[in-house]
């Protein structure tokens, strides 16, 4: 099968033939139809994700496609059902193996492009604002990066919940997408002195962070007495350093949120939670945005519009018709 393989930190990753996988037991094997591409693909190729991998491997952490072959010891699941998984990595190539536990059956409202960029962007999301931070009916959301795959999520979701959602993101057209997304205002991430632009639009009670510096020190300062910090990526390259006493004089929370921890120690909650985005995407609630998708022999190419920051929503790569 074709796969996109890394073969060493120093290279970059290569479209390759190599054998294709079986599954062992309590795994299947899907047939990929597409892959979505994240930031942190690109942090696994660099070693800087927080899960290393040692190369030689398959790159790719979300796909969807059919399932084509059962190991034992599998149950609910058929040949030929539509699925979608979060395999880690494995999902860049024609066929992949994963656990029964991460595959979630999709429904007909969803397109494989679309679901192949659903479950990372939305579960993140999801789960970070309605678990995490408890986000309630009437408050006010800040989404940093928000035209991104996980931020324009969190627009979507946040308007779902009943949020007044503020957009923050770079140039006009960003910002469109993220208003028709549901937005309620927008403030451009360029904006000459932003802190005190943002400090006009009032006060906000969820900042929900995939950014990290330059913004998230003026977004922590605009945070109202018992608001909350979701830091979800360092997208900006720059980790924030949050000073302990503005948290104590404000009464503030800093919450972190990496998703995929939860299929470690929290399996139930994870699932819990795909399954009302899933409920809400049927119901016309969300509607996944991709803004690229591409042929896997320019994986290259998608991986090069999440560097630049060109892309919107998703990048997907489509294995198969």
């Amino acid at each position: 099968m074709r796969a996109v393989m890394l073969h060493s930190l120093s290279h970059p990753p290569a479209l390759v033939e190599t054998a294709q996988p079986q599954p062992k037991p309590g795994e299947v094997l899907i047939q990929v139809a597409a892959c979505g591409l994240n930031f942190a693909d690109l942090l696994m190729a660099q070693g800087k994700y927080q899960e290393r991998a040692d190369p030689p491997f398959v790159m790719g952490m979300e796909v969807a496609g059919q399932i084509a072959a059962i190991g034992s010891d599998v149950s609910g699941f058929r040949l030929g059902q539509r699925v979608a998984a979060f395999v880690g990595r494995g999902g860049l190539a024609e066929y992949v193996c994963c656990a029964a536990t991460r595959c979630v059956a999709l429904p007909d409202s969803l397109s494989m492009p679309q679901a192949a960029g659903f479950l990372v962007a939305y579960g993140t999301s999801h789960l970070a604002l309605r678990h995490r931070a408890g986000l309630q009916a009437g408050e006010t959301l800040l989404v940093l990066g928000a035209a991104g795959g996980v931020g324009l999520t969190a627009v979507e979701i946040g308007h779902a919940l009943g949020a007044r959602v503020i957009a923050v993101a770079r140039g006009a057209a960003r910002l469109e997408i993220a208003r028709k997304a549901g937005a309620d205002a927008c403030l451009d991430s360029e904006t000459p002195d932003f802190g005190a632009a943002l400090k006009n639009m009032g006060g906000v009670d969820v900042v929900f962070d995939a950014v990290g510096e330059p913004l998230a020190t003026p977004a922590l300062r605009a945070l109202r007495p018992e608001g909350r910090f979701l830091t979800i990526g360092f997208a900006g390259g720059k980790v924030p350093q949050f000073p302990a006493n503005i948290l104590l004089v404000k009464n503030l929370t800093v919450l972190g949120l990496y998703w995929g921890g939860y299929l470690n120690f929290a399996p139930d909650a994870l699932i819990r939670s795909l399954r009302e985005v899933l409920d809400w995407q049927v119901a016309g609630k969300i509607h996944p945005h991709i803004s690229h998708i591409l042929p896997l022999e320019h994986f290259a190419d998608g991986f090069e519009l999440l560097r630049s920051r060109k892309s919107s929503g998703k990048v997907v790569i489509q294995i198969a018709p």
